[in-house]
């Protein structure tokens, strides 16, 4: 029985794709509506969402911001005022042109991103240097029109959280920009168990609008790259768009300096691409909804589901506990539990009741503990621990295996070709290079790290003098 389960999902190294879809469905996380592009988040994938969402906005709170709610729809004329930005968004907005039978005098849009609405907002509340900082954040869907997609990577509407801020100086807007990425980066490493890179987009991959951006870089299992949030530096250009000024200290006029920063449902793939495995999903144990499962062993003789509701209790003061008391064999429970990526099994019969003991199964290595009833409530949160380090390390030491570097075109290829993964090449800069990088192996620039290192002295495209490391790859 076991292998006709795990025989529902793709073998990961034949078909990455195939395994994803297979798992994000068979494991409850989602099902397909009947928009192309949306998806159903199940209440297993929500609450996986909101555990996340949680230590999140928990951050975001700390650092003295504010939820706020913004309109869903945009007119026309105000998404206009900002050119750069309409038209990096432009081909995937979606437009409300009829409110019932009637044509709209001026169309709607659906927001991809809340800026226009946050600087329409400002201009009316920003007047005074003491009105600085606005330190706003939205959790809200938004909808882009994608001509490809894929659940939770890709889709047409998703959730996420937009934060936008207002400063008095650049200086403060940048400061803003970098501690935001840095709050991302402890969420992703931290709850998630995903490694990451941190550092700028090249003015190509910026954000549309900005000054620039940051991006915190996540790779794959099967080593391509995701953009796993990213916070970026306005500078003052939707001010100046906007009008929105306030009187400094000594009554002059002056234009804010502004911020965004967007962690979306995206992350809930690359946690499943990063820690999966052929059996299905593996949980980081800081973020999964349920933390323990336990399943009676014989449960129809006296006593063992009783004394596992008993455990249920006691344990659910330490954890996220679940029970598994349904009329399905051991063998199914054990193989449904590890495909949801549930970090820890522990497992009460009838001789488990006698010996005063438990047994623990992880997930992450299928490791079998017997723990004594008097040490449960100990070992139990040091064995989550240890799992949630495990799932830390092993993405790291993949990210590393799969990290190469560059000095020409045909070493990038020949990377690309026999362990995909992150590629290190220096780039001189030159926009014409990053197009001949891609048009030649469909590898885009990651980001251009904070932490730099010379690997050569000359752009791996051009052969010409090059001072910037750059971290390229294939990604989603």
């Amino acid at each position: 029985m076991a292998k006709d389960f795990v025989k529902e999902i793709t073998n990961m190294d034949e078909d990455f794709a195939r395994w994803y879809t297979d798992v994000v469905t068979k494991a409850d996380l989602i099902d397909y509506s009947s928009v192309r592009g949306s998806m159903i988040i199940r209440p297993y994938g929500y609450s996986l969402w909101e555990n996340i969402k949680n230590e999140l906005d928990f951050r975001i709170k700390e650092t003295s911001h504010e939820n706020v709610y913004m309109p869903l729809f945009i007119p026309e004329s105000l998404l206009q005022k900002e050119k750069d930005h309409i038209e990096g968004f432009a081909p995937e907005v979606a437009w409300v042109t009829h409110g019932g039978s009637e044509e709209l005098v001026e169309r709607l849009c659906v927001r991809p991103t809340s800026e226009v609405l946050f600087c329409e907002h400002y201009k009316n509340i920003i007047h005074s240097y003491r009105d600085l900082p606005k330190l706003y954040n939205q959790w809200s869907n938004v909808v882009r029109w994608e001509k490809t997609t894929r659940p939770f990577l890709r889709t047409l509407e998703f959730l996420w959280q937009e934060g936008h801020t207002c400063h008095a100086t650049d200086e403060e807007a940048h400061e803003e920009t970098t501690k935001m990425l840095e709050v991302y980066a402890d969420v992703l490493e931290n709850v998630l168990a995903i490694p990451v890179l941190k550092g700028q987009k090249t003015e190509k991959e910026k954000f549309a609008g900005a000054k620039f951006t940051y991006t915190v870089e996540s790779l794959m299992h099967d080593g391509k790259a995701l953009q796993s949030a990213t916070s970026h530096h306005l500078g003052d250009g939707f001010a100046k768009a906007f009008g929105i000024q306030f009187s400094d200290q000594t009554g002059e006029l002056q234009y804010v300096h502004q911020t965004s920063w967007g962690f979306t449902t995206r992350v809930i793939g690359a946690m499943i691409m990063v820690h999966g495995d052929n059996r299905g999903l593996i949980i980081p144990p800081r973020v999964a909804p349920t933390q323990v499962m336990i399943v009676p062993i014989a449960q129809h003789k006296e006593g063992v589901l009783d004394f596992a509701y008993h455990l249920k209790a006691t344990l659910s003061k330490i954890a996220r506990v679940g029970i598994d008391a349904s009329d399905k064999k051991p063998g199914w429970k054990f193989n449904e539990h590890e495909m949801k990526g549930i970090p820890l099994r522990l497992e009460v019969g009838p001789k488990d009741i006698e010996n005063k003991q438990v047994v623990l199964v992880r997930r992450d290595t299928g490791e079998k503990t017997f723990v004594p009833m008097a040490e449960l409530e100990t070992k139990l949160p040091q064995m989550l621990e240890d799992i949630q380090q495990n799932l830390y390390e092993r993405a790291r030491e993949l990210r590393e295996q799969k990290t190469t570097v560059a000095t020409n075109m045909d070493e990038f290829k020949g990377n690309l070709e026999s362990n995909p993964g992150f590629i290190k090449a220096m780039w001189c800069g030159d926009k014409d290079c990053e197009d001949q990088i891609k048009g030649q192996t469909s590898a885009t620039s990651r980001c251009i790290p904070f932490e730099q290192e010379k690997v050569s002295s000359n752009c791996v495209c051009c052969g010409k003098e090059a001072e910037k490391l750059v971290y390229w790859a294939k990604a989603y």
